[in-house]
């Protein structure tokens, strides 16, 4: 006895398998357009070369001294337009806006001494990779001279601050600075002789 009815056609396996490959292809494709894309090489302070994220973490200590040297720098400064060009070569958005105040701001009140830097050693950190930044925790000494004309005190500071290193006008740059502490046990004082050699200091005889 035969029956009327067809039975429906079975689609070939291999066309199963190949639906299923592509499910999985696409689905793989679609992960990888949706991995964050690294940060390509960029120029770093203190570096020849530009270096990608993983480089400049193991260039943290170069980097970060070379970003204390050239804040310094501009700290010495006394043109407001020579402060900001210093400081923006190393420091972008918050961190720039931050220095620049506080050093411009200071001079125009007549806060700050005229100082210069003499040693500045990094004495300490801890740097980490996160969201295609740099964050370092670290600690530093300075010796230098600070005064007024024939009045100079040479003093050592110490401090400590948290970092942000991130891609910045095309380049890794200060973005983040946050001083976590200031050590002035260290200072001392030297008092610079006038060009007769006498001590200005000294009672007159």
């Amino acid at each position: 006895m035969t029956s009327d009815s067809t039975p429906a056609p079975r689609r070939p396996a291999p066309v199963l398998a190949g639906l299923a490959a592509a499910a999985m292809l696409a689905g793989g494709a679609a992960l990888w357009l949706s991995r964050p894309a690294e940060a390509p090489a960029l120029p770093a302070p203190g570096l020849a070369a530009p270096v990608d994220a993983d480089g400049l973490r193991g260039e943290g200590y170069g980097v970060t001294v070379a970003i204390l040297t050239a804040v310094y720098d501009a700290f010495a400064e006394t043109e407001e337009g020579a402060i900001y060009d210093g400081l923006a070569s190393v420091a972008a958005g918050d961190a720039l806006e931050q220095l620049y105040l506080e050093r411009a701001g200071a001079l125009a009140t007549g806060g700050l001494p005229d100082q210069q830097v003499h040693e500045l050693e990094l004495t300490g950190g801890t740097w980490r990779m996160a969201d295609g930044a740099m964050a370092a925790d670290i600690r530093w000494a300075v010796l230098g001279e600070v005064g007024h004309a024939e009045h100079t005190h040479m003093r050592g500071n110490a401090y400590a601050a948290e970092l942000t290193v991130a891609p910045a006008g095309g380049a890794w740059r200060l973005t983040g600075f946050r001083l976590t502490e200031v050590d002035r046990s260290e200072a001392g004082t030297l008092t610079t002789l006038a060009e007769d050699g006498a001590d200005p200091g000294a009672p007159p005889e």
